[in-house]
């Protein structure tokens, strides 16, 4: 089936009516492939659908936006294409729903430092279509969120986020200013830090996994 995002999916080991799904957001310059590679140690309940991002970086590496440097090394996101993938994705799981026999009650999004950056933008714009977010090695940017989000009904989300102390990609700073805003938007947050640079501890996978299965 053609849907608008290229995608690696599991299906469930274990066959409900509908079945729960964690759709997978890899950072940028990665691929479908690599978070994807939690997923047989992921829940045998879930769809685990790994998305690629849209941008073609080459060589088999994909951006959800792209990222420019200017001449003193400083960092500009082009919002305008984050903005589109955050549509594009929020599109790709009603495709997802539409294909497959998917509870929309249960979605979970994991998303990983470009990826996690994305999975707020979705919840926040989108709440009535994500019940939990995984962000991993990323942050809150409200500039790529919907521009009424503060009408939106948060009260079914809640959000598990995480970071390296010593991240050398996204200072931990920029993470730490994230469960403040959440809290205040009434969200129910978990918020870790682990000993690392930019990349998924296996205590953080550890973590993030039974938070998931906590009902």
């Amino acid at each position: 089936m053609n849907l608008s995002l290229e995608y690696k999916i599991r299906e469930p080991k274990i066959k409900l009516d509908k079945n729960p799904l964690i759709l997978l957001l890899h950072g940028y310059g990665s691929n479908e492939e690599d978070l994807f590679s939690f997923a047989t140690e992921l829940p045998e309940e879930y769809y685990i659908i790994s998305a690629r991002a849209p941008y073609d970086l080459q060589y088999g590496s994909y951006a959800w936006y792209a990222i420019n440097f200017d001449a003193d090394q400083n960092k500009f996101s082009d919002h305008e294409q984050a903005k589109v993938s955050r549509d594009l994705i929020a599109g790709f799981i009603d495709e997802l729903i539409a294909n497959y026999p998917i509870d929309k009650t249960q979605i979970a999004l994991v998303g990983f430092s470009q990826g996690s950056i994305l999975s707020y933008a979705v919840a926040l714009s989108y709440p009535e279509k994500v019940q939990k977010v995984v962000a991993m090695s990323g942050y809150l940017n409200l500039e790529i969120v919907a521009d009424d989000y503060l009408k939106n009904n948060f009260s079914n989300l809640k959000i598990f986020t995480s970071h390296g102390t010593v991240d050398q990609v996204i200072p931990v700073e920029w993470a730490r200013k994230t469960p403040a805003i959440v809290e205040n938007l009434g969200i129910n947050i978990t918020y870790k830090e682990y000993p690392v640079g930019h990349g998924v501890a296996p205590q953080n996978f550890y973590d993030f996994k039974n938070w998931l299965l906590e009902k």
